[in-house]
């Protein structure tokens, strides 16, 4: 199994750059070993940006970020048509990258939202009318600032389903936190960056790939991660539940968490590992459990504890 041990080296890469942070890291690889796309959930500063960029540094990959805003056009994603000697050429935005960073996601408007909706689930932007393929790899890094926060708001449920895995950024401990501070520093700019080292290619990124995807899921596990996501849809908590294609992504992290632990095959256990992370940020809570505080991962808990695991 050649997935751990590409795992360690780019956790060793961007070691320099990253103090901890090695659960969001680790979402980051399984996302990409499946071809998907990461919501990253969590307060300004913890790193979100640098973790990315590091990541693709050591991934060999193009990396792109953009800030999103409120007066944001879909054209400051995808590129325009611009005139150059008499012509018209098309200037790429910089969604035509590897790595995207999608920078504070809630707060743009619902036309950009759709441009970057279709980019996720098509690989593919319409300038003009004309569809443009994107890179591959091709995987979008999405940050959102808690809801609460000002000037931000939901994302549409349509959007919310194409992300395969959410992570929660959160502070770092104690301990992090006064490694921070006493890294080699050049006043504010950040340190570290520089000292990230290409670990891996596309071509490694692609052999990790078909490795995730040979791995063996038995008919039981298949019929428990089936019997979890329709259970989702049936909770009274809940007034939308997971999608097929939430089965799809539960699936294939499944895979992607048997891999990384080193088997070739599906265990309930990497299902129920990944549950929350695939499932959460997909259910829409009823009003009545929304005011009791009642959470998607307090759902989610009530399916696993419902279904039945095979054995």
């Amino acid at each position: 199994m050649m997935f751990p041990d590409f795992a360690d080296r780019v956790a060793a890469a961007v070691a320099p750059a990253v103090v901890g942070q090695t659960e969001t890291l680790r979402s980051m690889l399984l996302a990409i070993a499946v071809r998907g796309h990461v919501l990253l959930e969590g307060p300004p500063g913890v790193a979100k940006t640098l973790l990315a960029n590091s990541l693709a540094r050591a991934l060999s990959l193009q990396f792109a970020r953009i800030q999103f805003t409120p007066d944001m056009l879909p054209s400051d994603l995808t590129g325009t048509l611009t005139l150059r000697g008499g012509e018209l050429v098309f200037q790429p935005g910089p969604v035509f990258t590897n790595l995207l960073l999608a920078d504070e996601i809630n707060r743009t408007p619902p036309k950009t939202q759709a441009a970057l909706l279709e980019a996720m689930q098509e690989a593919q932007v319409s300038v003009e009318g004309k569809p443009r393929p994107l890179g591959d790899p091709f995987c979008v890094f999405a940050t959102q600032n808690p809801i609460e926060y000002e000037g931000t708001y939901p994302l549409p449920e349509a959007q919310l389903d194409r992300f395969a895995i959410r992570a929660v950024v959160d502070y770092p401990s104690a301990e992090e936190e006064a490694q921070i501070v006493t890294q080699a520093a050049r006043g504010v700019a950040v340190s570290g960056l520089e000292a990230v080292v290409a670990v891996a290619d596309g071509a490694e990124i692609a052999a990790v790939r078909g490795e995730v995807d040979a791995t063996r899921l038995s008919p039981e596990v298949a019929n428990y991660i089936v019997a979890l996501v329709r259970r989702t849809r049936e909770l009274p908590s809940v007034a939308l539940g997971a999608s097929p294609r939430a089965a799809v992504h539960l699936t294939a992290l499944s895979r992607a968490q048997a891999c990384l632990s080193g088997r070739d095959f599906v265990t309930p256990d990497d299902v129920v590992g990944m549950a929350k992370p695939v499932l959460a940020h997909r259910l829409i809570l009823s009003p009545e459990a929304s005011l009791e505080r009642y959470g998607p991962e307090d759902a989610v808990e009530a399916a696993l504890g419902s279904v039945a695991v095979p054995r």
